[in-house]
């Protein structure tokens, strides 16, 4: 079993409300919170209307797959979060 975690933290300009920021960044839970190798949080800056931390911990037989399951997490943040990604990083945990 192999498992690595990443983190992101976001900076969300303009936004004004825990709500709104809920809201602009929904999709990655609605994305990757149904895939069964795949866990995902709020991780920090829980109640900065500015500030997020989300983090996806991956899962899987082999370091290829849990390599693969990070690398769409990344594709899908730069290609469609609103909001500016100020830091990445991946740990591997097993």
């Amino acid at each position: 079993m192999k498992a690595a975690v990443l983190r992101v933290q976001f900076y969300l300009h303009g936004c004004r409300s825990l709500k709104e920021k809920r809201r602009r960044l929904s999709g990655l839970r609605d994305k990757f919170g149904k895939q069964t190798s795949i866990a995902v949080c709020e991780s920090d800056a829980a109640d900065e209307h500015q500030r997020a931390q989300w983090s996806f911990v991956a899962c899987a037989g082999s370091a290829a797959v849990v390599e693969q399951a990070l690398a769409e997490v990344e594709r899908y943040i730069v290609s469609s979060v609103d909001g500016e990604v100020v830091g990445m990083e991946q740990e591997w945990l097993i």
